[in-house]
């Protein structure tokens, strides 16, 4: 079987916008690498329900959000002064796409159109006090997505808040609560468990799994834990997170140690326990993704311009190296079509 798997990237070197590479899964091998669609620092993507594709775009000194139809078409882009975006999120229901901008601290919202196309909704700037670390100097939302009830939860990595939104039809947010993790934890990105109301929240700044429960857009922490090794001195930030289909196993990426920790997922969503942190053999795993079997972990990697391909024991939640120098420019965000 033949995966398509979307490459989000930096354009700064050699990358030419946002590339499809096919994982084989019966060879157990990436190949074809190829350009779908020249772009600015397409450094994420999205699709819809409708096979359209959004991303992160720049333009001259804009920042916004592209939409391309499902033959990967440019269809238009919203942009506005200042910073591009780090992150967006379709909204089926009420065909919103959500933007997260890291440098300006802001939260943006877009209508989708009948033909795909963008407009601007709304946007909301947080105010809120900023977190000790040096890389917390004003507020940086850095992830923008859907609770399993329909909120909008928005992690701000300057802030060291965790937002719950409720928003209209139209795009329009209105603040329904708000979780303060640990000064310094620098929260950037969170994944739902895919049957609990138990939230994982990826701190960057600290390189911690925070377990939160969720209720009626409320977060409250019930545990911690570090992702990287206990006699392990160096710079490290966290990237990635994902949780396996059967909420059995926990996967984080740490940029700087350059690996992927493995840990386990009891019954009751908690209690996490570390099992394995193996190398991502690359600079910088900034992005990774598992495959829609579960039985394969992609890696991207920002500074070595490298794809990792691991096999992954459905059973055990261990990853085993199947290949690791497939070239692939300034890779950022992994996405499977």
């Amino acid at each position: 079987m033949i995966q398509k798997v979307l490459l989000g990237t930096y354009t700064r070197k050699d990358s030419k916008g946002i590339y499809e590479i096919d994982l084989d899964t019966d060879k157990k091998t990436l190949t074809n690498l190829k350009l779908v669609a020249a772009e600015n620092s397409p450094t994420y993507l999205t699709k819809s329900l409708a096979n359209n594709l959004y991303s992160v775009t720049t333009v001259q000194e804009k920042g916004g959000a592209s939409a391309y139809d499902p033959q990967n078409n440019f269809i238009n882009a919203v942009t506005e002064d200042g910073a591009p975006l780090c992150y967006v999120a379709v909204d089926e229901k009420r065909q919103l796409l959500y933007g997260s901008n890291y440098h300006k601290g802001e939260l943006n919202s877009y209508k989708i159109e009948k033909d795909g196309s963008l407009t601007a909704a709304d946007h909301v700037f947080h105010q809120e006090a900023v977190g000790p670390h040096q890389n917390q100097d004003h507020a940086h939302v850095h992830f923008s997505d859907l609770a399993p009830d329909g909120r909008l939860v928005v992690c701000d990595l300057g802030t060291d808040g965790v937002y719950t939104y409720d928003v209209t039809d139209d795009g329009k947010f209105s603040l329904v609560s708000l979780f303060k993790a640990e000064p310094g934890t620098g929260p950037r990105h969170l994944v739902f468990h895919p049957t609990l109301s138990i939230a994982y929240l990826f701190g960057e700044l600290n390189n911690t799994v925070r377990v939160l429960t969720y209720e009626n857009g409320v977060f409250t922490e019930i545990e911690s834990l570090s992702t990287l090794p206990a006699d392990f001195t160096g710079d490290s930030s966290g990237a990635a997170i994902r949780v396996s289909q059967d909420g059995h196993f926990l996967y984080t990426s740490n940029r700087g140690h350059d690996s992927i920790a493995v840990m386990t997922i009891d019954p009751n969503g908690k209690n996490l326990a570390t099992i394995q942190i193996i190398s991502s053999e690359g600079a910088i795993p900034r992005d990774f993704n598992l495959d829609s079997t579960d039985e394969f972990l992609v890696c991207g990697h920002q500074n070595s311009d490298n794809l990792t391909l691991f096999s992954r024991d459905k059973n055990t939640g261990l990853l085993s190296l199947l290949e690791k120098d497939v070239y692939a420019p300034e890779v950022v965000c992994v996405y499977f079509d």
